[in-house]
């Protein structure tokens, strides 16, 4: 018996395999239910010699089983190889037929708006810095003058990270700390990001949106240059546009300021801004003897809503495609 199949493991190897579907019959021939290996393995519990005789043939039908199985696996990935190279040679583009249409897709509005006071600002000088949305206590509220009563503090206006002393970031303002503590004056900075505060959401808030912040410190820099720079920015960005300064009250500025467009018959809150508290300077060592800066904060969403003329700022939020392919024609 081990003779006979001894003598169909040469014949096997001698054959000339030339396409796929003779290599399926050989594969059904040895391999299948009813194929000659499978008659051979029943037949060994026929065999009357002894049973290191049975074992060694049961051996020697495992190793040609194996052996046959490597090699049809090796001819059908070359089989298969020569046809996709025979798809790819008969393969004929028609030029003439119209493209495969893409479904581009757009930038976010709050993108847009975010690109369009980012560039205003860039051909003043202002440069990008950003930083990280998760901070702690010192640059969020300490370094900024907040004192330890104030009520942004507390657990209905901030997200504080359990077990540590970590928080969710309520302004871009902290980037504004980081970059002075590492880089000396002259600076002109905006810093644009989210920020996030424990609010409900509604038409008109969210616990989470969009800021831009900016500050120019130098020496000798005054309310006037502020000025200067905010209605810069809003000529660029309205045209020309009614604008009014309201005292208002920042724990990092001193005076501060809050900014009022006329836009639709209506004042509408624009930005905050302010002249940079010495105190600011003084915790992260710089002389407010010498130098002196203004900051400004703007909230892009409030500002998309008009542009838009929006009236809910959950839309920004909910990924709707039929709300956000309006705005395909700005990408």
């Amino acid at each position: 018996m081990l003779n006979k199949i001894k003598k169909i493991k040469k014949d096997f190897f001698l054959l000339k395999i030339n396409s796929l579907s003779e290599l399926e019959i050989l594969k059904k021939k040895y391999l299948g239910k009813k194929g000659i290996l499978n008659f051979f393995f029943k037949e060994i519990k026929f065999i009357e010699n002894s049973e290191l005789e049975k074992k060694k043939i049961g051996f020697y039908l495992n190793s040609l089983k194996k052996d046959i199985e490597i090699y049809i696996k090796k001819y059908k990935k070359i089989f298969l190889k020569k046809k996709k190279k025979i798809k790819k040679k008969d393969y004929f583009t028609d030029f003439t037929k119209p493209g495969n249409k893409k479904d581009l897709g757009s930038r976010h509005p709050i993108s847009i708006i975010e690109n369009r006071i980012i560039n205003i600002f860039n051909k003043i000088g202002f440069k990008i810095c950003e930083g990280p949305e998760i901070e702690n206590d010192w640059y969020n509220f300490t370094a900024l003058n907040f004192p330890y009563n104030h009520p942004a503090r507390e657990m209905q206006d901030t997200f504080f990270l359990k077990k540590s002393n970590k928080l969710l970031r309520t302004h871009t303002s902290s980037v504004q700390i980081r970059y002075m503590e590492k880089n000396p004056p002259p600076i002109r900075v905006i810093s644009p990001g989210r920020v996030y505060r424990n609010e409900k959401i509604s038409s008109n808030s969210h616990y989470l949106f969009h800021q831009i912040e900016g500050f120019y410190l130098d020496k000798k820099v005054s309310f006037k240059d502020l000025k200067n720079t905010i209605n810069f920015f809003i000529k660029n960005f309205f045209g020309k546009s009614i604008t009014r300064f309201r005292p208002s009250y920042f724990p990092f500025t001193e005076p501060s300021a809050e900014l009022d467009i006329l836009w639709n018959n209506k004042w509408l809150e624009i930005l905050g801004c302010g002249m940079i508290d010495p105190i600011v300077l003084n915790n992260i060592n710089i002389n407010s003897e010498i130098y002196s800066g203004f900051a400004f904060g703007i909230g892009i969403e409030r500002i998309t809503l008009m542009i838009y003329n929006l009236n809910d700022i959950r839309d920004f939020f909910e990924n709707d495609l039929r709300f956000l392919k309006q705005f395909k024609q700005e990408f």
